[in-house]
């Protein structure tokens, strides 16, 4: 899915980039592909627009990249905790996956 300007300013204001230069807009721009590669990876396919789970969808999505985003540059010494929240959402995403069966 490509980026939109509507979605990339919904992005921009999630990760709170007022003025982001065009580096920063081209990290963004990869990370946002890398995370929607994951959810479909994972098997959650794009829900429609306008709706709960796309709702649930694009908060993933801007989860993923602002974690990835934050932790560019990082040095990680021990283990890095997975965010439950996090996971019970992709957990409900699967679990509500049209055509599935739960």
């Amino acid at each position: 899915m490509a980026l939109t300007e509507e979605r990339r300013a919904s992005l921009l204001a999630y990760c709170r980039m007022e003025e982001p230069t065009p580096e920063e807009l081209i990290t963004l721009d990869g990370l946002y592909d890398a995370a929607v590669g994951y959810l479909e990876g994972a098997g959650v396919s794009l829900p429609p627009e306008g709706t709960p789970r796309r709702a649930q969808y694009d908060l993933c999505v801007n989860f993923m990249v602002l974690r990835d985003f934050d932790l560019r540059d990082a040095e990680v010494t021990g283990s890095i905790q997975d965010n439950p929240a996090f996971r019970r959402l992709i957990t409900q995403l699967k679990l509500t996956e049209p055509g599935e069966e739960a």
